[in-house]
């Protein structure tokens, strides 16, 4: 473990576009991570708590130099959900005992990312898919925007019982029956929200949208009383620094309700913090290492507990936010964290006058954002079956719930990569008359060239491919004409399990019995010593074992 490891070696020319960076990020972040927390439920300074000691706790342990933690959409609307599900009577949103229960996944997360990085588990997040990802974003983006539409309309926000089915459906409906109670002020805070945000994001990029906005609504608000005429606003907002401690009023038997969600989160952090961490460091071709970002975020989650906030992130958009400002290390995000601190302490007061559709409206495009349109058409036009895939799983987490949607997005995961070293392809490598090769697929009766078959393996050998190894072989000899030679090309093959090893030694004994001989071409060493091990070698004798597939003719012509 090597801390300060996202800002050491540091160069001191980059110190005055660090901060500049630092500040630039808080300027874009704080009314973002404001609007989290009408997501996750719990009061609008929490949003604030989690840009600042977890920010530095990340700078200290993690690699990553140019990472940024905070709130996430994700991972907040995972944690509405799960609090939820526990079906405590009185827990509500936005109230201190909601708040002690997502702090309290907080620390559990952190814990679960200590046990990862003590485990070396960096590599699990590889077992979300990129395909599933941006289905599981997508659907995420899709219900937290429609989980904004009550607060944009300034009506009633529907309540739904957590775990019934259709929920994010059903509530976006309940929101649409009661279009005739809009409150004609909030709409029009709303709809200028979203078009000043358009617009400075598009077309005045130079200059922050969400502080502008947030500023402006707040100056609207106050000069003209919004609240006068039906518009919600925050009302007081705590001033100072966040209270240290273990969250008040959860229990051991609340962690063990919560374990499902925690591990849902874990999985999602693991995921996406990972995928972001490896952009940035190709980016800048930068040393990176999963496993000490897993001690960051562990240690960001653990200080986000003890101070009263939810569950942070690797955030994508954060992190685009501070590298298009230049920052060169982790010295951006602390300067971040000095903003945030300043706010704290000086600038609350004039944030219970900000109206409420302002966070529901950033909210809104974010969830947007997270809708992944573009990668979705780029997936439907390259790989069809995993579109689907995609759009099963974003379905799944509109329809049913985050927490279901994430498992299924890891059992289509595996499932896909299962699918392809199942049914792998194989081939034939044939020898024309003029010499040139050409791969075929195997089958029945194929033959490389008259009484050979060259058989190319192209995966690892595995329980669930080999009785298709061993059918494929089978029909290969089979023909009217069979061979005398039969190689196995395990170029591909990385590896073999005791299913596969023991098909194997059935198949040779079988070929053998048949009279034919069975060779091994272009085998690693590592593939070499489990045939060992498995008994091959001995069945086949170590001189048909060949560096390549041509040596392996020549053999077979020369004997």
């Amino acid at each position: 473990m090597t801390l300060f490891g996202g800002i050491r070696p540091y160069d001191r020319s980059w110190l005055t576009r660090d901060i500049v960076a630092g500040i630039t990020l808080a300027a874009l972040a704080i009314p973002e991570v404001m609007g989290y927390t009408r997501i996750v439920g719990t009061p609008v300074i929490t949003g604030l708590y989690t840009m600042l000691i977890p920010v530095v706790a990340f700078a200290i342990f993690a690699s990553s130099r140019h990472l940024v933690v905070g709130g996430d959409s994700a991972t907040a609307a995972i944690l509405y959900a799960g609090i939820g599900l526990l079906g405590i009577a009185g827990l509500k949103p936005d109230t201190p005992a909601w708040t002690a229960f997502a702090s309290l996944v907080a620390l559990m997360a952190g814990v679960l990312l200590v046990g990862a990085r003590l485990a070396r588990l960096g590599f699990l997040a590889n077992f979300i898919s990129q395909t599933v990802l941006v289905g599981f974003l997508t659907g995420v983006g899709i219900q937290v925007a429609f989980g904004q539409v009550a607060g944009m309309l300034g009506v009633p926000s529907p309540q739904v019982s957590f775990g019934r089915a259709a929920g994010t459906l059903v509530k976006f409906w309940d929101t649409l029956k009661e279009l005739g109670q809009t409150s004609g002020a909030t709409l029009a805070v709303s709809v200028a929200v979203v078009v000043a945000l358009i617009v400075f994001e598009r077309w005045v990029k130079a200059v922050p949208a969400g502080i502008v906005v947030v500023v402006g609504a707040i100056a609207v608000s106050w000069i003209f009383d919004l609240s006068a005429h039906g518009v919600a606003i925050l009302g007081p907002v705590p001033s100072g620094l966040p209270k240290i401690g273990f969250p008040s009023g959860v229990s051991w038997s609340d962690a063990a309700r919560l374990f499902a969600t925690s591990v849902s989160i874990v999985l999602v952090i693991l995921a996406q913090s990972a995928a972001t961490s490896r952009a940035y460091a190709v980016k800048y071709r930068e040393r990176f290492n999963e496993n000490d970002d897993l001690l960051g975020l562990s240690a960001a989650n653990l200080a986000a507990g003890l101070t009263g906030t939810f569950v942070v992130n690797g955030s994508p958009t954060k992190t685009e936010m501070v590298d298009e400002a230049g920052s060169h290390s982790q010295v951006a995000q602390l300067a971040t964290a000095v903003v945030v601190a300043i706010v704290l302490l000086f600038l609350t007061k004039p944030l219970q006058h900000l109206p409420e559709a302002v966070l529901s409206a950033v909210v809104f495009l974010i969830g947007l954002k997270l809708i992944q349109i573009a990668n979705m058409h780029d997936i439907w036009r390259l790989r069809r079956e995993e579109f689907w895939v995609a759009a099963i799983t974003a379905a799944v987490v509109v329809i049913v719930g985050v927490e279901q949607g994430i498992i299924l997005a890891i059992v289509l995961s595996v499932t896909l990569h299962i699918r392809r070293h199942y049914n792998p392809r194989n081939r034939v490598v044939v020898w024309g008359a003029d010499g040139e090769v050409t791969l075929r697929h195997p089958d029945p009766g194929t033959l490389s060239e008259p009484g050979l078959v060259v058989y190319r393996f192209a995966v690892g050998l595995f329980y669930a491919n080999a009785e298709r190894m061993a059918e494929e072989i089978n029909g290969l000899v089979g023909g009217p004409d069979p061979p005398r030679w039969f190689v196995l090309d395990a170029d591909a093959i990385d590896d073999i399990d005791y299913t596969g090893g023991k098909t194997l030694h059935e198949v040779v004994d079988q070929l053998h019995t048949d009279g034919l001989v069975f060779a091994v071409a272009a085998a690693s060493s590592h593939v070499r010593k489990e045939l060992d091990a498995f008994g091959v070698t001995d069945q086949i004798g170590p001189e048909n074992y060949f560096d390549t597939i041509h040596g392996a003719r020549a053999a077979f012509h020369g004997r």
